[in-house]
């Protein structure tokens, strides 16, 4: 999520229009297209259906329109491609452009559908006109993304130094956190080991286990006391 907030301030006002409106487009795929109505012997069968459950050719192109831009602006973003205005825009009006001809058709061209074997009618719902108006703010962002291009050479430049300046302060950031993930772990560590010598050394004289030594000496002396005893003879009898 990190990478995606700094990629969305490395962005222009127009490369944000251009964003928000394939990503709504892409939102407007699960909202319901068309309604699909069946006669059966129960009686009149509704159903809403949303992009995905008639996903044919159509559908499959308007995802992958959706997607594309959002990856083009995702990698000029970070710097991984140079930025070019003329490319840019004309994929994205480009883009728009498609999608509105696709949903145009799809407002005539409505998919079959059959229910348990019996043909079913299919009319449009309010969610494929939200995707008409997702698609027409893409093809309005092109058109800001092409009169950008008519900027001076001298501010592209710039939007390029931008862009590789942001790729190194991500590298060096990235670099710096790992760096610093080690360090708190080995100073972990070493606190750890510190406590326990001073936890070691804080314990009394009692507590201390007896070392091997004093214990053979205690053996020894308890041995020599119970040969003693069992020498001594017993009193003669009166």
């Amino acid at each position: 999520m990190s990478r995606i907030a700094r990629a969305w301030r490395q962005l222009d006002a127009e490369q944000r229009l251009a964003a928000i409106a394939a990503l709504a487009l892409m939102l407007s795929m699960f909202l319901p297209w068309y309604q699909q109505n069946a006669v059966d012997r129960a009686g009149i069968i509704s159903q809403d259906l949303d992009a995905f459950a008639v996903f044919s050719v159509l559908e499959a192109s308007i995802l992958i329109a959706a997607l594309g831009v959002l990856a083009m602006f995702f990698v000029r973003a970070e710097g991984r491609a140079p930025y070019l205005a003329g490319i840019d825009s004309g994929a994205v009006l480009g883009a728009g452009c498609w999608v509105l001809l696709a949903l145009v058709l799809r407002l005539f061209d409505k998919p079959g559908v059959e229910s348990h074997g019996i043909a079913a009618n299919v009319g449009v719902q309010w969610g494929i006109f939200f995707a008409l108006g997702a698609a027409g703010l893409l093809t309005y962002a092109g058109v800001r993304l092409r009169a950008a291009q008519r900027q001076p050479p001298v501010i592209r430049a710039a939007r390029a130094r931008s862009a590789r300046a942001y790729h190194q302060n991500a590298t060096r950031e990235t670099t710096t956190r790992q760096a610093a993930t080690r360090q708190a772990a080995t100073r972990e560590i070493e606190g750890r080991e510190i406590s326990a010598r001073r936890a070691s050394r804080r314990r009394p004289p009692a507590a201390r286990s007896a070392s091997p030594s004093s214990a053979a000496k205690q053996l020894s002396f308890d041995d020599d006391a119970s040969a003693t005893v069992g020498d001594v003879p017993p009193p003669d009898s009166a």
